[in-house]
Formats: C-alpha cells, structure tokens, sequence
C-alpha cells in the first residue's frame, strides 16, 4: 500500500502545549476510526509553524479526504516512493 508525506502548515505548531497536540491526536484518531483500516497514521513530526505526517492509505484522495473531516490542512500531499536510511550507503 502506498505511503505518503503531508506537509501541514499550522503557524505555532512548535509551541502547542502537551494537551493541544493530544487534542489534535484523538481528532484524527476519531476520523480515521471513522474511515476504516484503508488508511493508517504512521507518526508526525512537529516544528516551528509545520506539522509532517506520515499515512499509509490506497491514494492520495483518501488521504486528502481525512484532512477535510478533521478540519486540518494538508497543504502538500506527496507519495513516498522510496526510504533510505544509513544502511543503504553500505550496499
């Protein structure tokens, strides 16, 4: 299944508290519980005014189709299309 990169812009991401960004969490949580098992939240990166998130999800309307139930940006969706890591400069 495809993985994708959203690039979300919210000015002040770095500075939500604990309970904001757990707020945040349990909202797309919800939305995703609502959507079935297609489409799944890896993990999310937060700094200063951007938050990244990382979902594994059939395509890119799935993934655009999240946002817009839970009333956050994805200012930028792209598909990963391949990972590399320190490992893969000792091939």
């Amino acid at each position: 299944m495809p993985k994708y990169v959203i690039e979300r812009e919210v000015p002040g991401a770095g500075s939500m508290s604990a309970e904001d960004l757990r707020d945040l969490s349990q909202n797309s949580c919800n939305v995703l519980n609502d959507m079935g098992p297609q489409i799944q939240w890896v993990q999310s990166q937060v700094t200063d005014d951007k938050i990244y998130c990382t979902y594994i999800a059939p395509n890119e309307d799935m993934v655009r189709q999240h946002a817009e139930q839970g009333g956050f940006p994805a200012n930028k969706v792209s598909e990963v299309r391949s990972v590399i890591d320190p490992t893969t400069a000792e091939a």
